[in-house]
Protein backbone atom coordinates (compact mmCIF):
# COMPACT_ATOMS: atom_id res chain seq x y z
CA UNK A 1 0.00 0.00 0.00
CA UNK A 2 1.02 3.47 -1.17
CA UNK A 3 1.56 6.54 1.35
CA UNK A 4 -0.70 8.41 -1.79
CA UNK A 5 -2.81 5.85 -2.83
CA UNK A 6 -5.77 7.27 -4.63
CA UNK A 7 -4.49 10.90 -3.77
CA UNK A 8 -4.45 13.20 -7.20
CA UNK A 9 -1.16 15.65 -6.50
CA UNK A 10 0.11 18.16 -9.19
CA UNK A 11 3.75 18.62 -9.48
CA UNK A 12 4.78 22.20 -10.81
CA UNK A 13 8.82 22.19 -12.83
CA UNK A 14 7.91 18.58 -13.37
CA UNK A 15 10.32 18.01 -16.67
CA UNK A 16 13.68 17.70 -14.75
CA UNK A 17 15.47 17.97 -11.78
CA UNK A 18 13.95 17.99 -8.58
CA UNK A 19 10.47 18.66 -9.71
CA UNK A 20 10.62 15.33 -11.94
CA UNK A 21 12.06 13.22 -8.93
CA UNK A 22 9.37 14.32 -6.41
CA UNK A 23 6.73 13.03 -9.51
CA UNK A 24 7.97 9.67 -9.67
CA UNK A 25 8.09 9.62 -6.28
CA UNK A 26 4.64 10.36 -5.34
CA UNK A 27 3.73 7.73 -8.36
CA UNK A 28 5.36 4.96 -7.35
CA UNK A 29 4.07 5.88 -3.99
CA UNK A 30 -0.20 5.37 -5.41
CA UNK A 31 -1.01 8.81 -6.52
CA UNK A 32 -2.45 10.11 -9.76
CA UNK A 33 0.27 12.65 -10.55
CA UNK A 34 -0.28 15.75 -13.01
CA UNK A 35 2.94 16.60 -14.01
CA UNK A 36 3.42 20.92 -15.00
CA UNK A 37 5.79 22.43 -16.86
CA UNK A 38 6.85 24.44 -20.10
CA UNK A 39 9.17 21.73 -21.48
CA UNK A 40 6.82 19.14 -23.34
CA UNK A 41 9.42 17.31 -25.65
CA UNK A 42 13.55 16.85 -24.78
CA UNK A 43 15.12 19.97 -26.98
CA UNK A 44 12.22 22.15 -26.59
CA UNK A 45 14.90 23.64 -23.97
CA UNK A 46 18.46 24.15 -23.68
CA UNK A 47 18.51 22.27 -20.44
CA UNK A 48 17.74 18.53 -20.68
CA UNK A 49 14.42 16.89 -19.38
CA UNK A 50 10.77 17.29 -20.68
CA UNK A 51 7.16 16.36 -19.35
CA UNK A 52 7.32 13.65 -21.93
CA UNK A 53 10.23 11.93 -20.04
CA UNK A 54 9.20 12.28 -16.48
CA UNK A 55 5.36 10.91 -17.65
CA UNK A 56 6.88 8.14 -19.67
CA UNK A 57 9.68 6.87 -16.22
CA UNK A 58 6.26 6.91 -13.92
CA UNK A 59 4.39 4.78 -16.47
CA UNK A 60 7.07 2.64 -17.66
CA UNK A 61 7.74 1.80 -13.74
CA UNK A 62 3.73 1.06 -13.39
CA UNK A 63 2.83 4.50 -12.15
CA UNK A 64 -0.57 6.70 -13.54
CA UNK A 65 0.71 9.97 -14.49
CA UNK A 66 -0.32 12.49 -17.09
CA UNK A 67 1.33 16.04 -18.90
CA UNK A 68 0.29 19.37 -18.67
CA UNK A 69 1.90 21.94 -20.69
CA UNK A 70 1.86 25.39 -19.06
CA UNK A 71 3.60 28.49 -18.08
CA UNK A 72 2.71 29.60 -14.38
CA UNK A 73 4.08 32.77 -14.69
CA UNK A 74 0.70 33.51 -16.33
CA UNK A 75 -2.54 33.42 -14.33
CA UNK A 76 -4.51 32.09 -16.76
CA UNK A 77 -3.22 29.08 -16.94
CA UNK A 78 -2.65 28.15 -13.34
CA UNK A 79 -6.21 28.29 -13.69
CA UNK A 80 -5.93 25.91 -16.65
CA UNK A 81 -3.60 23.37 -14.54
CA UNK A 82 -6.26 23.08 -11.81
CA UNK A 83 -9.34 22.65 -14.59
CA UNK A 84 -7.24 20.00 -16.56
CA UNK A 85 -6.04 18.27 -13.43
CA UNK A 86 -10.04 18.06 -12.51
CA UNK A 87 -10.46 16.91 -16.34
CA UNK A 88 -8.24 14.32 -16.05
CA UNK A 89 -8.27 12.76 -12.37
CA UNK A 90 -10.53 14.59 -10.57
CA UNK A 91 -10.05 16.91 -6.99
CA UNK A 92 -6.78 18.11 -6.09
CA UNK A 93 -5.38 16.35 -2.97
CA UNK A 94 -2.11 17.84 -3.23
CA UNK A 95 -0.26 20.64 -4.34
CA UNK A 96 3.90 20.70 -5.14
CA UNK A 97 4.59 24.35 -5.63
CA UNK A 98 8.28 23.63 -7.39
CA UNK A 99 8.72 25.31 -10.39
CA UNK A 100 11.52 28.23 -10.33
CA UNK A 101 12.43 30.70 -12.62
CA UNK A 102 16.09 32.05 -11.80
CA UNK A 103 18.28 34.89 -13.04
CA UNK A 104 21.84 35.94 -10.76
CA UNK A 105 21.86 39.18 -11.62
CA UNK A 106 22.62 42.22 -9.30
CA UNK A 107 20.37 44.57 -8.62
CA UNK A 108 21.65 47.65 -9.94
CA UNK A 109 21.92 45.61 -13.15
CA UNK A 110 18.38 43.52 -12.63
CA UNK A 111 16.23 44.56 -15.99
CA UNK A 112 12.66 44.70 -15.10
CA UNK A 113 10.67 42.46 -17.32
CA UNK A 114 13.38 39.40 -15.68
CA UNK A 115 12.24 40.83 -12.11
CA UNK A 116 8.43 40.70 -13.02
CA UNK A 117 8.77 37.51 -14.41
CA UNK A 118 10.49 35.33 -11.92
CA UNK A 119 8.52 36.62 -9.03
CA UNK A 120 5.37 35.85 -10.98
CA UNK A 121 6.67 32.40 -11.13
CA UNK A 122 8.60 31.82 -7.58
CA UNK A 123 5.97 33.67 -5.77
CA UNK A 124 2.72 34.47 -7.30
CA UNK A 125 2.29 31.14 -9.28
CA UNK A 126 2.69 29.24 -5.35
CA UNK A 127 -0.26 31.56 -4.17
CA UNK A 128 -2.87 31.19 -6.75
CA UNK A 129 -1.98 27.54 -7.81
CA UNK A 130 -2.66 27.20 -3.70
CA UNK A 131 -6.00 29.38 -3.68
CA UNK A 132 -7.16 27.29 -7.01
CA UNK A 133 -6.48 24.31 -5.19
CA UNK A 134 -8.06 24.97 -1.69
CA UNK A 135 -11.12 25.11 -3.77
CA UNK A 136 -10.66 21.48 -3.68
CA UNK A 137 -9.62 20.67 -0.69
CA UNK A 138 -11.46 22.96 1.88
CA UNK A 139 -14.32 21.12 1.12
CA UNK A 140 -12.97 17.78 2.00
CA UNK A 141 -11.21 18.76 5.03
CA UNK A 142 -7.77 17.08 3.50
CA UNK A 143 -5.27 18.10 1.74
CA UNK A 144 -1.35 19.16 1.39
CA UNK A 145 0.69 21.92 0.56
CA UNK A 146 4.49 21.32 -0.21
CA UNK A 147 6.11 24.73 -1.28
CA UNK A 148 9.98 23.88 -1.98
CA UNK A 149 12.68 26.97 -1.11
CA UNK A 150 16.35 27.09 -1.04
CA UNK A 151 18.82 28.25 1.37
CA UNK A 152 18.95 31.27 -0.31
CA UNK A 153 16.17 31.89 1.94
CA UNK A 154 18.48 32.87 4.71
CA UNK A 155 19.95 36.38 4.30
CA UNK A 156 23.76 37.06 4.26
CA UNK A 157 23.57 38.80 7.72
CA UNK A 158 24.67 42.21 8.43
CA UNK A 159 28.21 43.63 7.28
CA UNK A 160 31.00 44.47 6.67
CA UNK A 161 30.56 41.78 3.96
CA UNK A 162 33.72 40.43 1.37
CA UNK A 163 34.44 42.59 -1.76
CA UNK A 164 33.32 40.43 -4.12
CA UNK A 165 30.19 40.10 -2.23
CA UNK A 166 27.58 42.01 -4.47
CA UNK A 167 29.01 39.99 -7.63
CA UNK A 168 26.91 36.84 -6.53
CA UNK A 169 23.24 38.08 -7.92
CA UNK A 170 20.89 36.09 -5.63
CA UNK A 171 19.38 38.77 -3.98
CA UNK A 172 16.08 38.12 -5.91
CA UNK A 173 16.30 34.70 -5.75
CA UNK A 174 16.69 34.85 -2.17
CA UNK A 175 13.90 37.34 -1.26
CA UNK A 176 11.36 35.07 -3.11
CA UNK A 177 12.41 32.19 -1.03
CA UNK A 178 12.10 33.94 2.31
CA UNK A 179 8.67 35.19 1.05
CA UNK A 180 7.35 31.71 0.15
CA UNK A 181 8.29 30.31 3.39
CA UNK A 182 6.63 33.20 5.50
CA UNK A 183 3.56 32.71 2.94
CA UNK A 184 3.70 28.97 4.08
CA UNK A 185 3.38 29.27 7.70
CA UNK A 186 0.94 32.17 6.97
CA UNK A 187 -1.10 30.10 4.78
CA UNK A 188 -0.86 27.00 7.26
CA UNK A 189 -2.26 29.01 10.16
CA UNK A 190 -5.10 29.95 8.04
CA UNK A 191 -6.25 26.73 6.90
CA UNK A 192 -5.64 24.57 10.09
CA UNK A 193 -8.74 24.73 10.81
CA UNK A 194 -10.16 22.83 7.42
CA UNK A 195 -7.86 19.84 8.00
CA UNK A 196 -4.97 20.89 5.45
CA UNK A 197 -1.44 21.01 5.78
CA UNK A 198 1.24 23.13 4.40
CA UNK A 199 4.67 22.88 4.40
CA UNK A 200 7.96 24.51 2.84
CA UNK A 201 11.14 22.39 2.10
CA UNK A 202 14.73 23.14 1.08
CA UNK A 203 17.74 20.82 0.20
CA UNK A 204 20.46 20.55 2.85
CA UNK A 205 22.87 20.70 0.49
CA UNK A 206 23.15 21.80 -3.17
CA UNK A 207 20.87 19.57 -5.15
CA UNK A 208 22.87 18.61 -8.39
CA UNK A 209 20.30 18.83 -11.53
CA UNK A 210 20.12 20.08 -15.13
CA UNK A 211 19.90 23.69 -13.59
CA UNK A 212 22.07 23.75 -11.12
CA UNK A 213 24.81 22.78 -13.72
CA UNK A 214 23.65 25.65 -15.98
CA UNK A 215 24.17 28.40 -13.18
CA UNK A 216 27.67 26.98 -11.74
CA UNK A 217 26.23 25.94 -8.54
CA UNK A 218 27.62 22.75 -8.96
CA UNK A 219 30.76 21.52 -11.31
CA UNK A 220 28.16 18.30 -12.57
CA UNK A 221 25.36 16.31 -11.82
CA UNK A 222 28.30 13.75 -9.89
CA UNK A 223 29.64 16.47 -7.92
CA UNK A 224 30.52 14.78 -4.85
CA UNK A 225 29.47 18.18 -2.70
CA UNK A 226 25.57 17.93 -3.46
CA UNK A 227 22.79 16.13 -2.66
CA UNK A 228 20.45 13.52 -4.81
CA UNK A 229 17.13 14.85 -5.74
CA UNK A 230 15.65 11.49 -4.02
CA UNK A 231 16.51 13.06 -0.64
CA UNK A 232 13.89 16.05 -1.96
CA UNK A 233 11.74 14.01 -3.31
CA UNK A 234 11.19 11.72 -0.08
CA UNK A 235 11.12 14.36 2.24
CA UNK A 236 8.65 16.13 -0.02
CA UNK A 237 6.48 12.76 0.48
CA UNK A 238 6.77 13.13 3.95
CA UNK A 239 5.33 16.09 4.14
CA UNK A 240 2.62 15.19 1.89
CA UNK A 241 1.97 12.16 3.71
CA UNK A 242 2.55 12.73 7.39
CA UNK A 243 -0.79 13.90 9.87
CA UNK A 244 -1.55 17.37 9.84
CA UNK A 245 -0.65 17.58 13.25
CA UNK A 246 2.74 16.34 12.76
CA UNK A 247 3.90 18.99 9.98
CA UNK A 248 2.10 21.49 9.28
CA UNK A 249 3.81 24.84 9.11
CA UNK A 250 7.03 23.24 8.93
CA UNK A 251 10.06 25.34 6.88
CA UNK A 252 12.67 22.53 6.75
CA UNK A 253 15.15 20.57 5.45
CA UNK A 254 15.04 17.71 3.21
CA UNK A 255 18.01 15.37 5.18
CA UNK A 256 16.89 17.26 8.98
CA UNK A 257 12.72 16.50 8.55
CA UNK A 258 14.22 12.84 6.79
CA UNK A 259 16.31 11.84 10.52
CA UNK A 260 13.39 13.28 12.40
CA UNK A 261 11.01 11.02 11.11
CA UNK A 262 13.61 7.88 10.88
CA UNK A 263 13.05 8.27 6.86
CA UNK A 264 17.00 7.88 6.76
CA UNK A 265 19.67 7.50 9.69
CA UNK A 266 22.13 10.37 9.02
CA UNK A 267 22.31 13.96 8.21
CA UNK A 268 24.61 16.32 6.86
CA UNK A 269 24.01 20.04 5.60
CA UNK A 270 21.81 22.57 6.94
CA UNK A 271 18.99 21.92 9.13
CA UNK A 272 16.70 23.06 11.51
CA UNK A 273 15.93 22.10 15.18
CA UNK A 274 12.80 20.42 15.40
CA UNK A 275 12.28 21.82 18.53
CA UNK A 276 12.17 25.34 17.06
CA UNK A 277 9.40 27.23 15.92
CA UNK A 278 11.14 29.49 13.79
CA UNK A 279 11.17 28.80 10.20
CA UNK A 280 14.67 29.05 8.01
CA UNK A 281 14.37 32.57 6.64
CA UNK A 282 14.75 33.76 10.14
CA UNK A 283 17.57 31.60 11.04
CA UNK A 284 20.29 34.45 11.55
Amino acid sequence: MGKLDGRVAIVTGASRGIGAEIARHFAAEGSKVICAARTVSEGDHLLEGSLEKTVADIREAGGEAAPVAVNISLPEDCERLLKETRDIYGPVDVLVNNAALTYYVPIKDFPLNRWMRSWAVNFHAPFLLSQLALQDMIPRGSGSIVNISSASAVGPGRGPYPADAGNRGGVCYGAEKAALERFTQGLAEEVYQFGISVTCVSPSLVVPTPGTVYHNLVTGMDDPRGESPGLMAQASLLLASEPLDKVTGRVTYSQQILKEFGWITEAKGRGVDSDSRVSGYSQI
